[in-house]
């Protein structure tokens, strides 16, 4: 009898790579399969929330929308706010005067869609604000990536380890790609089926062929949409504030285990400083930026350390936030999350 794993892995070749010969196994994670904690797995659901940059002259939070039709009142003026159309009415009667005070009241009860498509009957003003005191409790979510859309339908393989399951879908909607998605389990792994046409924020239609495609898509649309651009923070300021931790390292394998523990200080003169169980070792980090990307090095000497030591690439960060890629070979991952 074969053993579990050479089973596993001889099933999920067979099944989910059938449809992309010629893969080569170490490029799993660039073309091949993923799982639930996969960067591209994560990346594609924020891509799938609910939109919820469009209204936030009304609602004041990314991470909720109003559900349409539903009326506000600007400067004693009712707007119906019936179609996405609708929102730049509100906009224009802000705009249209300098001198009002362009206070946005809304009609209620209104019902509130989250980024996650749960909805809420909000029935006033009192619980309506609330509910945006509560999300802004969170500035540092990692919400919806704006700019890209796909084009359904797409089709994903999956295959369960757990049951030795093989299967194969269809998703037809955001909705339907981000709760599949939010109820894959860590045995599940899937494999897109390639080609997978998008949509950019220039209303371009793209081919992706793979997922190191989709991954650096998904980049771009990051960087350039404005509406994931919300605030501009200092890199080097965000870094050297706080202490942080790994929450998440793939070197060929998930490897986040090795760094369990761990603390890292980044200093303004330069260095790190790693501390686990009350013991720390120095070391140095470097940032720099060329034509727009931002490349980070990290800089140990001992064995489990020096392992970080890399010229990474900044792929999005926040204020409690960091993620680093490097594309060569192969594609691998580096997480900071603060402390």
């Amino acid at each position: 009898m074969l053993p579990l794993k050479k089973y596993l892995s001889i099933a999920v070749v067979l099944f989910l790579l059938s449809c992309q010969s010629e893969i080569d196994e170490q490029d799993a994670n660039t073309q091949g399969t993923v799982t639930n904690v996969s960067p591209l797995t994560t990346y594609l659901q924020r891509v799938a929330m609910v939109q919820t940059v469009q209204d936030n002259v009304i609602d004041g939070s990314s991470y909720c929308t109003i559900k349409l039709p539903y009326t506000v009142t600007v400067n004693n003026q009712q707007i119906a706010v019936n179609t996405t159309g609708d929102y730049q009415k509100v906009i224009d009667n802000i705009n249209a005067n300098a001198y009002d005070d362009d206070i946005v009241k809304i009609d209620f009860p209104v019902t509130m869609v989250y980024y996650n498509y749960i909805q809420k009957l909000i029935p006033n003003e009192a619980d309506f604000n609330d509910l945006i005191n509560y999300w802004n409790l969170y500035p540092d979510l990692l919400s919806k990536i704006n700019g890209l859309n796909i084009n359904y339908p797409i089709s994903i393989n999956s295959y369960n380890s757990a049951n030795q399951i093989a299967s194969s879908q269809s998703i037809t909607s955001d909705q339907a790609f981000f709760n599949f998605i939010k109820n894959l389990n860590s045995s599940e792994y899937i494999s897109l089926q390639y080609p997978i046409s998008i949509t950019d924020y220039n209303n371009q239609t793209k081919s992706i062929s793979n997922n190191l495609e989709f991954e650096n898509a998904i980049k771009y649309a990051i960087d350039y949409c404005p509406e994931n651009n919300s605030a501009a923070l200092d890199f080097a300021a965000t870094l050297t504030n706080g202490s942080w931790n790994i929450p998440y390292y793939f070197d060929d394998s998930d490897k986040t285990s090795s760094y369990s523990g761990y603390s890292f200080t980044f200093n303004s003169d330069k260095s790190v400083v790693a501390t686990k169980g009350g013991i720390s070792e120095m070391g140095q980090w470097e940032s720099t930026l060329q034509y727009g990307v931002r490349d980070f090095k990290i800089i140990f000497s001992s064995s489990v350390l020096g392992k970080l030591n890399n010229s990474w690439k900044l792929f999005e960060f926040n204020n409690s936030q960091i993620r680093l890629r490097d594309v060569n070979d192969s594609t691998n991952y580096l997480y900071f999350e603060k402390k």
